[in-house]
């Protein structure tokens, strides 16, 4: 019998909506201190610098408020946790227009401005089950501002790699990142013979095998939140990690190389 499709979790829309706006002025404030300098260094990023990085990042907020400013679509076509496995087709798009957006916008402070109160204003409003056409498929909103907090998260440890800053990361955002890319490793690989933690926010299993049921099971994987979203983003290698003591894993089937990255 093949294993049942499995259901997203559920998320708090009022603590995400929170976190959204939240990390976004933690990515503003961190911003707003970077040199010239270091707005010029480069990061890991393919050609980006660390200016076009912060550029970017207002792009991943500002397509929630352009697309509420659109006629909602008739219907959902991607689910939560379809997300993060459907990104990888619209990176060459993606990079072209943050290069274009710094390039226009060299004052980043004001461009943030605009960015967070046209987020704060049409999310004042917005109900959680108005349709998105986002690059990626149409989404609930409530859905969409949970994959906006992977990508704040993933982009603000992006920019405290390459500038050298230590802009913090909102709880509630680190959280339901860590939690929304636990949720596709198991998608992609269904099943229960192997246990993935990441404490303190995410427990799941997968890996097809025999399920364990009681006790201490015989594949884990274990490993801090940051290094979980560099491996599930291919910001680390899974070998890398290993080797680094950044992640455990015991068992046969606790190897999880072959299934990561999760995202293009």
């Amino acid at each position: 019998m093949p294993p049942a499709k499995r259901r997203a979790r559920t998320y708090d829309s009022a603590k995400i909506r929170a976190a959204v706006l939240a990390q976004f002025g933690n990515v503003r404030d961190g911003v707003r201190a970077l040199t010239e300098e270091q707005l010029a260094r480069p990061t890991d990023l393919g050609d980006w610098s660390v200016r076009e990085l912060a550029a970017h990042i207002t792009m991943a907020v500002e397509t929630v408020s352009r697309n509420l400013d659109r006629d909602e679509p008739p219907k959902a076509e991607l689910g939560l946790l379809d997300w993060p496995l459907a990104t990888a087709a619209r990176a060459g798009d993606i990079a072209d227009g943050s290069s274009r957006l710094a390039a226009e916008n060299p004052d980043l402070d004001a461009l943030y401005a605009r960015t967070g109160q046209r987020l704060t204003e049409r999310l004042a409003t917005a109900p959680d089950d108005r349709l998105l056409a986002a690059r990626t498929g149409v989404m609930t909103l409530a859905d969409y501002l949970v994959t906006r907090t992977v990508e704040l998260v993933v982009h603000t440890d992006d920019l405290n790699r390459a500038a050298g800053t230590e802009i913090p990361f909102d709880r509630q955002a680190l959280a339901a990142c860590t939690r929304l890319l636990a949720d596709a490793l198991a998608v992609k690989a269904p099943g229960a013979s192997t246990e993935v933690r990441i404490p303190p926010y995410a427990v799941v299993q997968c890996v097809e095998g025999p399920r364990h049921t009681r006790g201490t099971p015989p594949n884990v994987v274990e490993t801090d939140p940051l290094t979980w979203i560099r491996l599930a983003t291919g910001r680390v290698a899974w070998k890398a990690a290993l080797e680094d003591a950044k992640v455990s894993a015991s068992g046969e089937r606790a190897d999880l190389g072959g299934l990561l990255p999760l995202m293009g």
